[in-house]
């Protein structure tokens, strides 16, 4: 079967869910309204609360949802077949990812931009708030040491990245100043960086400006490590308006002219699938129930939900836009894994060595596996062929090999990046609202916090150095999942205590949850035998969790009015 007509197949139903089924639950359930109050106005502070341009609050929540996550999941569920992952990819994005981000940032405006863990206080019981701010604060602390690992490897990868990326960081800094001080629009601004960036691109990857010769420290995988989560600290603490907002518009305008080259090289090189439809290779793990916590982001992701309810809430200046931002970009990030299948599953290796995407792949998971658990690639090496990929696509167009493998470098690492810094600063959040809670002064600063959050990231990296991203990736997607399952279960009990129909959210969310905990036993138990403690720990102390906010919310679902 040709891969254009499967791609165009999955692209079109993911526009059939928005013009239909986002349109159902904006209009039926929520019942939106342009006039109705929202507390980017409310309370403005200027830091946090910012009431902020439809288009650039789209490319902030949108680059801030779309990090490596929907990139590697994909790549590394493709041992499976891309049949299930493309299956899972467009029918969980339609009917549960898209709509949780768009629940949850509904939600969140409605009540003063709080997370949802203070929404689980006021629609499951109030214990159940500490319960899941204790769940998010797990998830983030392994979304922060996965990113983390993911952007270190690429830098040292691919070495002509590290000047792009860096400098529009600082670029960014100049047009926040710009748009917030002087009061002028970002459009343009942004668009000028974007070219500027490419034009930088191909002048490391010709060699024309500098990289970093082997045995630089700018190779070395700890400087980034460290460096990164310095960054992270400085970049979630600072006023959203300062960095994140103008970098990620930057960010958002080169993913869309990522996505539509990649997409038209793609279709233009007219590829056929070496990846098997369903997976091949012996001694794979259980499809059912780890592909579902594999595939996180590209389907549904409590992370997301996370965005919506701790910073994107606190932006949006028309409640009517929750449609456009929630559930559009989610279908955006959709598209994007759609992309990763494709690059993986078709796209070309540029050595003599191998063929394809695909026969590195195999040829990596086939050197490692010592059993079943060995039947998933690496992070890394996921990544590794997703570039490969995907920069073959561009090379369709007439663009240099290297130039496309520093483009597609360039575009994981920003996204990855944003990604990172978006998620300590919710970390931050947390950590003040159970300062809050527990009457904890420091934690409620941001500059102690954000501190508390980025170090207890690094600690987390340096106790499973040796392991890294490839022991924490399933027990992220698992509690990624969990953390989504609860969403959808206080959208479900927000629109029962309306009295309105809430199936769309309540069947998704016992869905999901039922999958997530199989996965969630399947993984410690496997990391037990595997003798990997910290993250069995981890993984087991989540698991405890997860069940005690399951059995806290069948009791609201009693309670809650029919």
């Amino acid at each position: 079967m040709s891969a254009i007509y499967v791609a165009l197949g999955c692209l079109g139903f993911l526009a059939l869910g928005y013009r239909f089924y986002s349109r159902y639950l904006a209009d039926s359930l929520f019942r939106l309204r342009a006039d109705e109050p929202v507390p980017s106005v409310d309370q403005e502070d200027g830091v946090d609360f910012v009431p902020t341009k439809t288009e650039v609050l789209w490319g902030h929540h949108f680059s801030s949802i779309a990090g490596a996550a929907p990139i590697l999941g994909p790549a590394m569920a493709i041992v499976w077949g891309w049949v299930p992952a493309l299956i899972w990819i467009v029918l969980g994005v339609v009917f549960m990812g898209a709509a949780h981000d768009f629940g949850a940032l509904v939600l969140s405006i409605r009540h003063k931009a709080v997370s949802v863990g203070s929404l689980a206080s006021s629609y499951i019981s109030p214990r159940a708030r500490v319960l899941f701010l204790l769940i998010i604060f797990f998830l983030i602390w392994l979304v922060g040491a996965v990113f983390a690992f993911a952007i270190a490897g690429l830098f040292t990868a691919f070495p002509a990245s590290i000047l792009p990326v860096n400098l529009e960081i600082l670029v960014a800094l100049g047009i926040g100043w710009w748009g917030y001080k002087m009061k002028r629009s970002l459009l343009i601004p942004s668009i000028v960086a974007l070219v500027g960036l490419y034009a930088i691109i191909v002048g490391t990857a010709t060699g024309t400006l500098w990289t970093p010769e082997p045995g630089s420290i700018f190779l070395d995988k700890n400087f980034w490590l460290i460096s990164l989560m310095l960054y992270a600290y400085v970049a979630s603490s600072l006023p959203v308006w300062f960095l994140l907002q103008p970098r990620d518009l930057i960010n958002s305008h080169q993913l869309v002219v990522g996505l539509i080259a990649l997409y038209l090289g793609f279709f233009l090189s007219t590829p056929e699938f070496v990846a098997p439809a369903v997976g091949e290779l012996e001694d794979l793990p259980a499809l059912f129930p780890l592909l579902f916590v594999t595939i996180a982001c590209g389907a549904i992701s409590g992370f997301h939900g996370l965005v919506s309810s701790g910073t994107t809430s606190k932006q949006l200046a028309c409640a009517t836009d929750a449609r456009s931002v929630g559930y559009g970009a989610m279908l955006m990030e959709a598209a994007l894994a759609i992309l990763a299948t494709m690059a993986v599953a078709c796209g070309l290796w540029n050595s003599p060595e191998h063929g394809h995407a695909w026969d590195f792949l195999q040829s990596k998971v086939a050197v490692g596996a010592s059993g079943a658990s060995a039947a998933l690639p690496k992070v890394g090496e996921a990544l590794m062929a997703f570039v490969n990929g995907a920069a073959s696509f561009l090379a369709s167009l007439g663009i240099p090999i290297e130039v496309g493998m520093t483009v597609v470098a360039v575009l994981v690492i920003s996204f990855a990046a944003t990604s990172l810094d978006t998620a300590l600063r919710i970390q931050r959040l947390v950590l003040a609202e159970l300062g809050e809670i527990y009457n904890i002064r420091p934690l409620r600063n941001r500059w102690f916090g954000g501190a508390l959050a980025s170090g207890s990231v690094l600690l987390l990296i340096y106790a499973d150095y040796d392991q890294g991203a490839k022991s924490l990736w399933p027990v992220f997607g698992a509690t990624n999942q969990v953390l989504a399952a609860f969403t959808l279960l206080i959208i479900a009990l927000y629109l029962r205590k309306l009295g309105r129909k809430s199936l769309a959210y309540s069947l998704p969310a016992v869905i999901v949850l039922c999958i997530t905990i199989c996965a969630m036993v399947v993984q410690v138990s496997r990391d037990f035998l595997a003798e990997k403690w910290l993250v069995t720990s981890v993984g087991g102390l989540i698991g405890v969790l997860t069940v005690w906010v399951a059995f806290e919310g069948g009791l609201a679902w009693r309670r809650a009015k029919d």
